[in-house]
C-alpha cells in the first residue's frame, strides 16, 4: 500500500512529466502556485466531506438503530468496540502510526521540510470516523486539517515544488479543511496563519484565500447551508457588560490551563504504558465509564453546545444517571461544571487508547459550558438588576477558551463572529480572548498543539532566526573526517598517523572501549614539542589531551542550543556525541554558512 501511494514511484516518461514540461514552458511559479492553491481546497474539503458523513452515518446507525431500541449499556460498550476497531486497521492496515492531525502537521514543517508521508492522506479518513462515531470524546477538526495536509504536502511534491511552497501549501491545507468543516472562510486563513507560523506576505495570502474559497465552495455543494451552530446574534453588547466579560477572560484562562495540564499530564501517564494493547484497555474502559456515566461526553458534543446556545440545557442533560430535578438551575449548573470538567479527562483517555480526532470540538464545548454557566450563575445571584446575555457569553466563552487552549485568539475572535454572524460580539470576543491568552500564555507558553516540539526547541515560529535554526539539518553540518588517537598512543605515532596525514588541526582522543571521547588535541597544542625526539616515547595522547570547551550531544541539543554553545564557548570546533559515544565535529565555519544558505533560501522562496 505505501508503494501504491508514493509519488516517487511513478514512471520517468508519465502524463505527469508532461504536465511538469508545459508548465515550465507557459505557466510562471507563482501562477502554478495558485492554481495548486485552488486544487488543494478542493481536495482538502472533500477530505472534510468524508470525514463528517462517515461519523454521522456511523452515530447515526449506532445511536438511532442501537441504542434507542435496546439498552443504555451500549454506551459502554461502543467506545471500546471502536477504539479497538481503530487499533487493528493502525495495526494491520496502515501498518504506521497515526499521530494527532496538526501536532504531526506542525512536525513536518518544523523537522521534515513540509514533506508529510503518503499514509497521512488516509489514515485518519480510515480511524477518526470509527473513533468518534462510536463516541470517542474528540472532534474531527485536527483529522481533516491533518488530512488535506498531506494531501498538499504530497501535491507539492509531486509538481517538485520547493520547502517554502510546500509548507505554504501545507497551511493552504489546512485552512481549506477550517473553512469547510466550520464555513468560516476568513478564520480558517488566520487559523494556518496563527497556528502553523506562515508568513503573511501578498506571496502567501493569496493562495491561502484561494484554497479557503475553494474548500467552502466545495462543502456548500454538498452540504448547503447546513451550519455547526446555526444561531444569529439577537442581544446586542452593552458596556455595562465589560466587567463581566473581563471576568470571563480571567476564568477562560484557568480553565484554559486546567485544560492543558490535564491532557499534558494524561499523555504523559499513557507514555509510561508502553504496550499498545495496554493503553487499549485502560483508556478504553476509562472513556467507556466516562460516557456510560456521563453521555453528553459521547462524540464531538457539538448538540450540548447548540442546546446551550438557545437556552435549553435541560436536553443536554436528560440522561444525567442521577436523575436530578433540572427545573432546579443550581443542579443544571453543577451538572455542567462537571460535564466540562470531565470533558478533557475523556479526550485525554480516547487519545491515550490510540483514538484519533482533534481537541478543537473539546475546547468548543468546554468553553461554550463554561460561558454559559457563569452568565446563569450571574443572573441567578441577585447582584445585578438587569440579566446578561446567556447566549452571548456562551459564544464569547468558546473564544476564550479557544484563544487561551490553542494561544490562538484571532482565530478564536473571528472564527466565532463567523460561525454566528456575530460582528455585533467584536468588543467582548477581543476583550475575552485578549484576557484569556495573554494569562494562558505566561503561565502556559506552548499550546497543547505544540507542546511537545516547543519544549524541544522544533517548533517553527514567526521569528525569523529561530525559524532557520529550525529549519536546519543538524546532520548536514556534522563532520567526521577527523583522525581519531587513542590515549596510550605516543606523541610519535600522534605525528605520524594524524598530522602528517591529516589536514586537520584538532584530533580526537576515544577510548578504546567504551568509545567515548576522553579530550581533544589540538595542533598547536604539538608546535612547541613535535620537532622534540626526546619526547617522542615519553608522552601519550592522555598526557596532552584537554577538555573541550562544550560538547554537543546530538540526542538532545537543537539547533539554538549547539549556536548558544559556540557563543558562549568562543570555540571554532566543537565535538558531538550521539548515544554517549563520539560521533564527530561542527566546526563554527560550516554552521554559519549552513545558516546563510538557508536564511537567503527563505527569503527567496517568500
Amino acid at each position: 500500500m505505501q508503494d501504491f501511494f508514493s509519488f516517487n514511484a511513478m514512471p520517468k516518461h508519465t502524463f505527469l512529466k508532461q504536465i511538469l514540461i508545459w508548465r515550465a514552458k507557459n505557466i510562471s511559479k507563482k501562477q502554478f502556485v495558485m492554481i495548486l492553491s485552488i486544487i488543494i481546497g478542493f481536495t482538502a474539503g472533500m477530505g472534510a466531506v468524508v470525514l463528517k458523513n462517515l461519523t454521522h452515518f456511523i452515530q447515526f446507525l449506532l445511536e438511532t438503530k442501537v441504542v434507542k431500541y435496546y439498552h443504555h449499556a451500549f454506551y459502554f460498550l461502543f467506545p471500546i468496540l471502536g477504539l479497538t476497531i481503530v487499533y487493528l486497521i493502525i495495526k494491520y492496515i496502515i501498518r504506521h502510526r497515526v499521530n494527532h492531525g496538526i501536532p504531526s502537521t506542525l512536525y513536518a514543517i518544523s523537522k521534515r521540510k513540509g514533506i508529510m508521508k503518503p499514509f497521512q492522506m488516509f489514515g485518519s479518513i480510515l480511524t477518526a470516523p470509527i473513533t468518534i462515531g462510536f463516541g470517542g470524546s474528540v472532534g474531527l477538526e485536527g483529522p481533516t486539517v491533518a488530512t488535506g495536509a498531506a494531501l498538499g504536502s504530497n501535491i507539492a511534491r509531486m509538481f517538485h515544488m520547493n520547502q517554502t511552497t510546500r509548507t505554504l501549501l501545507v497551511g493552504c491545507a489546512a485552512a481549506g479543511a477550517m473553512s469547510s468543516i466550520f464555513k468560516a472562510p476568513v478564520a480558517a486563513i488566520i487559523f494556518a496563519i496563527e497556528v502553523f507560523s506562515l508568513d503573511l506576505t501578498i506571496a502567501s495570502m493569496l493562495p491561502l484565500l484561494l484554497a479557503s474559497l475553494s474548500a467552502i465552495l466545495t462543502s456548500q455543494f454538498f452540504f448547503g447551508d447546513d451550519l455547526i451552530l446555526p444561531f444569529r446574534i439577537e442581544d446586542k453588547f452593552s458596556l455595562s457588560d465589560a466587567p463581566f466579560y473581563i471576568l470571563l477572560g480571567i476564568i477562560a484562562a484557568f480553565v484554559s490551563i486546567y485544560f492543558t495540564e490535564v491532557y499534558d499530564r494524561m499523555q504523559k501517564l499513557f507514555d509510561k504504558l508502553n504496550s499498545p494493547i495496554r493503553k487499549l484497555v485502560v483508556g478504553g474502559i476509562g472513556i467507556g465509564l466516562l460516557v456510560y456515566l456521563i453521555p453528553p461526553l459521547y462524540g464531538e458534543g457539538f448538540v450540548v453546545i447548540n442546546n446551550l446556545i438557545v437556552g435549553s440545557p435541560e436536553k443536554a442533560l436528560e440522561n444525567n444517571i442521577f436523575h436530578l430535578d433540572l427545573t432546579n438551575i443550581w443542579n443544571v449548573v453543577w451538572l455542567l461544571l462537571s460535564l466540562m470538567l470531565f470533558k478533557i479527562i475523556a479526550s485525554s483517555l480516547t487519545f491515550g487508547a490510540g483514538g484519533v480526532g482533534g481537541i478543537f470540538a473539546p475546547t468548543l464545548f468546554m468553553g461554550s459550558i463554561m460561558g454559559f454557566c457563569m452568565s446563569k450563575i450571574i443572573n441567578h445571584s441577585g447582584l445585578i438588576s438587569n440579566p446578561i446575555s446567556e447566549s452571548n457569553f456562551t459564544l464569547v466563552g468558546m473564544a476564550g477558551l479557544l484563544a487561551g487552549v490553542l494561544h490562538a485568539p484571532l482565530t478564536a475572535i473571528f472564527l466565532i463572529a463567523e460561525l454566528t454572524g456575530g460582528y455585533d460580539l467584536f468588543v467582548p470576543l477581543m476583550l475575552t480572548s485578549a484576557i484569556s491568552f495573554s494569562i494562558t500564555k505566561y503561565f502556559k507558553p506552548h499550546s497543547v498543539y505544540n507542546m511537545e516540539l516547543g519544549r524541544k526547541g522544533e517548533l517553527i515560529t514567526h521569528d525569523k532566526d529561530h525559524a532557520v535554526l529550525t529549519l536546519m539539518d543538524i546532520d548536514r553540518v556534522i563532520e567526521t573526517d577527523f583522525t581519531v588517537l587513542n590515549p596510550d598512543m605516543t606523541l610519535e605515532e600522534i605525528i605520524q598517523k594524524a598530522v602528517i596525514k591529516s589536514n586537520r588541526n584538532i584530533y580526537p582522543v576515544i577510548d578504546k572501549d567504551s568509545h567515548q571521547l576522553d579530550g581533544v588535541i589540538l595542533l598547536d597544542d604539538l608546535r612547541s614539542i613535535m620537532f622534540d625526539q626526546s619526547l617522542y616515547k615519553k608522552l601519550t595522547a592522555a598526557d596532552l589531551m584537554q577538555k573541550p570547551p562544550s560538547i554537543i550531544n546530538l540526542d538532545k541539543d537543537k539547533m539554538t542550543d549547539i549556536m548558544k554553545k559556540f557563543q558562549d564557548s568562543s570555540a571554532w570546533n566543537l565535538p558531538v556525541k550521539k548515544d554517549k559515544k563520539y560521533y564527530g565535529f561542527i566546526t563554527k565555519s560550516k554552521l554559519l554558512t549552513s545558516y546563510r544558505r538557508q536564511l537567503i533560501n527563505l527569503q527567496a522562496e517568500s
